[in-house]
């Protein structure tokens, strides 16, 4: 242990009393003086805790309706001060005592603001000014003075009192100076960002700030010398959403948390039930059926060699009948809101199989995504779309039979989700075929038709999406030779007509949707 602090003195001002009491009661056991002001020491004293108030020390009253109580020398002096004997010299000619130990929380701004309840001029109020200074005095002056903000720091100051007799080490005071700082920066950033979105779209603000914790180093990144870590967002609203709850199986990897959340956006844009298998974040496997299990027969046969390792979402609950058919062959990781016990029995026999429960409300809370570059940060909103099928643009030969305009609907949600250039086929709700990432649109088409060959598909009947436009018609002639007899796609094309033509040639269906879906 490096040097310790020897705590006499402790200011507290806090707006979370949660553990405060207990907190400042075992403080008094060491014979800690204990100073606060306004609600805090009113807290204090009713809870039988006796302190001295702030206004003791400066000599002022709370001012301003509580807007300035802390902010002067006699306070600010006893903090910053190093123990050298120059500063102790000025303290003790003007009669102050030093501060050792500072636990501040600040207004609940950032509650405030997540609550959306309060009017301008009530945020303002919420802002605190006195708190981010204490805590940053305290902060800047670790090597004497004990920054604290949170109440989950209260234990482990009680237990380094008592291991330390009634000191705290410097290397502990400089962590929490850490944290402080990385606190009171978050703090400012979130009323930056207020301020911001009264005016803009709060969406992709003006200014971005961006907290984030190491929550665990992984074994490796996306290959072995890689180094990776999860982060997770500080003090942010996103600390709602639940992350993959892991039941069994491996730590998962770098690669595995990439695929699961492909899988886990992509099932979710399904209502009835559905299954799909995932490698590399696409989809070699989807069908939605009336059960479970029949819903990962179905999308197990759209790749079946492809889906070897790969990473499976349900939609659904995992019944006994489905664990079994998976339990079959080796995959990474399955995911799914729940798993009756006789399915869990299964799948826990093998060792390394990672089973997870689904993320809640990602949807719903993460509006936007970022992408790193070497010199900035590109954010977008996230591609979340409704569209109904029934309006869109027909202008083909014929208009979709219904069991086409079924398919195609699935086929348009699938899609969104493979990467461009990206076609896929189906029939019967069920994917058939992918081309994804391909450098040409016809290439996708013909990389779609030789897999569904593969796999011993017939793609006569079949349906096509693409993620956006053909920009000639041989993605249409290479269509039509294995089947394909209807096609959404967004239109656009300076060739649309040329493309139109020839669906019209080949007695097609096609709707446009005027949406693109590029996904890189």
């Amino acid at each position: 242990m490096s040097e310790g602090i020897k705590i006499k003195r402790a200011l507290l001002s806090c707006w979370d009393k949660n553990g405060l009491a207990e907190f400042a009661s075992e403080l008094r056991k060491w014979k800690i003086e204990i100073i606060s002001s306004g609600g805090t020491a009113e807290y204090l004293q009713n809870n039988g805790i006796p302190v001295t108030t702030v206004e003791e020390i400066t000599g002022f009253p709370s001012l301003l309706e509580g807007r300035v109580k802390t902010l002067h020398p006699n306070i600010h002096a006893a903090i910053l001060a190093k123990r050298t004997p120059e500063h102790l010299k000025q303290l003790k000619d003007l009669g102050i005592n030093p501060i050792d130990l500072v636990v501040v929380n600040l207004y609940p701004f950032l509650q405030a603001v997540s609550e959306k309840k309060l009017s301008q001029d009530e945020m303002i109020e919420m802002i605190d000014i006195g708190g981010p200074t204490l805590l940053r005095a305290a902060a800047k002056n670790h090597n004497y003075v004990v920054p604290i903000f949170n109440p989950a720091q209260y234990s482990t100051v009680i237990e380094s009192l008592k291991e330390n007799k009634g000191s705290i080490p410097r290397d502990l005071s400089r962590q929490f100076c850490t944290e402080a700082f990385n606190y009171t920066a978050y703090y400012d950033s979130q009323i930056s960002r207020y301020f911001d979105g009264l005016e803009k779209n709060q969406l992709l603000p003006e200014r971005l700030s961006l907290f984030y914790q190491k929550k665990s180093d992984l074994r490796y990144g996306e290959n072995p010398h890689q180094a990776a870590a999860l982060y997770r967002p500080l003090f942010s609203e996103q600390d709602n959403i639940s992350e993959p709850r892991q039941l069994w199986g491996k730590e998962m990897s770098y690669n595995n948390y990439i695929d699961v959340i492909s899988a886990a956006e992509l099932i979710r844009e399904f209502s009835e039930p559905t299954v799909a298998i995932i490698k590399h974040t696409n989809p070699c496997g989807i069908a939605s059926r009336t059960t479970i299990r029949e819903a990962f027969i179905r999308a197990l046969a759209g790749d079946p060699l492809s889906a070897f390792g790969g990473i499976i979402a349900s939609n659904r609950a995992i019944d006994l009948e489905t664990a079994e058919e998976i339990h079959k062959s080796f995959y990474e990781c399955v995911i799914a809101p729940d798993y009756s016990q006789e399915a869990l029995k299964v799948l826990q026999k093998k060792k390394n199989l990672r089973i997870l429960q689904n993320m809640s409300n990602i949807e719903d809370t993460v509006k936007t995504e970022v992408k790193f570059l070497p010199f900035g940060i590109l954010m977008q909103d996230k591609d979340i779309i409704d569209l109904n099928l029934n309006e869109l643009v027909s202008v083909g030969t014929r208009e979709p039979e219904n069991k086409e305009r079924s398919d195609l609907f699935f086929a348009w949600k699938v899609v969104k989700h493979v990467k461009s250039n990206a076609v896929v086929y189906v029939k019967n709700q069920e994917l058939l075929g992918v081309g994804a990432g391909q450098m040409s649109r016809v290439d996708a088409v013909k990389l779609a038709g030789v897999k569904a060959k593969e796999a011993g598909h017939s793609l006569d009947n079949a349906v096509m999406a693409s993620d956006a436009f053909f920009p000639f018609r041989d993605g249409i002639d290479e269509a039509a030779k294995v089947g394909i007899r209807a096609i959404i796609q967004p239109g656009g094309s300076i060739r649309d007509q040329e493309v139109i033509d020839a669906v019209k040639e080949y007695n097609m269906a096609m709707l446009l949707t005027g949406i693109r879906h590029f996904k890189h």
